[in-house]
C-alpha cells in the first residue's frame, strides 16, 4: 500500500476546497485531478485522517454516489446544500457531480 505523504495529502486537501456549493466528487475523480489514477482508495484513506482542519469533506463521495458509512453528519450536510439524492445512502451523482478542473 503506498504511504500517504504530507504532498498527496495537500495536494487532495486543494482539489477539495475548490468543489462549489452544491456539487460532489468522487475519490476517483479527485486521484485523476492530483494525477493519481489509480489512487481513489488511497485518496478516502487521507480525507479519513484527523488533524488536517476544516475542508469540506462531505462533499465527497463514492463513484456511485454513496455517503460515508457511519458518518451521519454528511447526508444532512449535503441535502442543506440543495443536493439532490437517491435513497438516504446514495446522492443522485448524475445530477450533481462537479466535472472539476
Amino acid at each position: 500500500m503506498t504511504k500517504i505523504d504530507e504532498d498527496f495529502m495537500h495536494d487532495v486537501l486543494n482539489i477539495v476546497d475548490l468543489i462549489p456549493l452544491g456539487r460532489v466528487v468522487t475519490y476517483g475523480q479527485i486521484a485523476r485531478m492530483i494525477g493519481r489514477p489509480r489512487n481513489a482508495r488511497l485518496v478516502g484513506k487521507a480525507l479519513g485522517k484527523p488533524g488536517y482542519g476544516k475542508h469540506l469533506y462531505h462533499r465527497v463521495v463514492t463513484a456511485t454516489g454513496r455517503l460515508v458509512p457511519g458518518w451521519v453528519d454528511q447526508g444532512p450536510m449535503l441535502a442543506t446544500e440543495g443536493i439532490p439524492f437517491k435513497d438516504a445512502n446514495h446522492v443522485d451523482i448524475r445530477r450533481c457531480q462537479w466535472p472539476g478542473i
